[in-house]
């Protein structure tokens, strides 16, 4: 019977044995995709919920056959597993993965990918609701470059079209000519009219559409800023969608979209613009996206710190 307390003693070790057949350094090696749980030490209550980990160092001995790819992933394991994540959390698991592949390489990072569940409370009334937000954590510890901390995150908005909005406006005019030609006409006629389904024969187009925002962050922060950075966004556009809403608040939903008509170049600029003035944001890249109604394609704007 073979002894199986010994037996891993004598197994083969093709990655520290062997030596690379043709040589070379390798930017990153590492793993994708790795399924971990995430409690997020972020600056609002976030649920525990689940994130898929990339874990990666740079290959910078040249003959070495690869990397340690295990000892990546228990360190992973062992820290998602017990701590909250936060970016002083991810910054000392890079910090672990260097010194678990010394002479193998000199830079790391770690990204989590997931999607954060805060509670958004509607327009007008008592009511609130859950927004999903698709986010992403990244660190990166390098060797000539020192240390970067990044945020990524989407948030979804309703963007109504301003020449669509102008059109809709010109046909209303139209409209109104048509049914009143007299000189004098009575205030509550026009009132009446303009209730009607007659009085607003034409409605512009308007559609759900998203931004995705990855922001370079001070290498000072250690909580994540989660809701501070969506607050941000949202606050500028005016039109995120909502989740449970009454009557009142999508009638006040109406009237924000009514009164912030976007083209994607308004909206991308509005983020560009609030982006650029935030202490807390050192780079960023923007890329918004309206999935229009009228056509069947979209409409993008992208930008970034200058």
């Amino acid at each position: 019977m073979l002894d199986s307390t010994n037996q891993s003693c004598t197994l083969p070790d093709i990655a520290s044995e062997e030596k690379a057949k043709i040589g070379g350094q390798l930017q990153w090696v590492g793993m994708s995709d790795i399924e971990m749980p995430l409690d997020l030490k972020a600056d609002v209550t976030l649920p525990t919920s689940v994130s898929r980990v990339r874990a990666e160092v740079s290959l910078d001995d040249e003959v070495s056959k690869g990397i340690h790819m295990s000892r990546l992933y228990l360190a992973c394991d062992n820290t998602f597993s017990h701590q909250a994540i936060d970016y002083l959390v991810l910054e000392q698991l890079t910090e672990q993965f260097l010194q678990t592949h010394k002479g193998l390489s000199q830079n790391a990072l770690i990204e989590v990918e997931g999607e954060a569940l805060l509670r958004r409370k509607a327009l007008v009334s008592n009511y609130s609701g859950w927004r999903s937000y698709p986010i992403k954590l990244s660190v990166i510890q390098c060797n000539k470059t020192g240390l970067s901390k990044y945020l990524s995150f989407q948030v979804t908005y309703s963007s109504t079209c301003p020449c669509s909005a102008a059109l809709a406006r010109k046909l209303i005019q139209d409209n109104f000519r048509q049914q009143f030609d007299q000189e004098q006409i009575r205030k509550q006629d026009i009132l009446d009219w303009l209730g009607s389904e007659q009085g607003i024969n034409a409605t512009p187009h308007s559609q759900r559409s998203s931004a995705v925002i990855k922001i370079k962050l001070n290498n000072e922060q250690q909580q994540v800023p989660l809701q501070k950075m969506i607050d941000l966004v949202e606050n500028t556009l005016q039109t995120a969608v909502q989740a449970a809403v009454k009557r009142a608040d999508e009638q006040a939903f109406a009237l924000r979209n009514g009164q912030n008509l976007m083209f994607c170049e308004d909206a991308a600029r509005r983020i560009k613009q609030v982006l650029t003035k935030s202490k807390d944001v050192k780079q960023f890249h923007l890329r918004v996206t309206h999935h229009e109604s009228l056509h069947p394609h979209d409409a993008t704007a992208e930008a970034y710190s200058e």
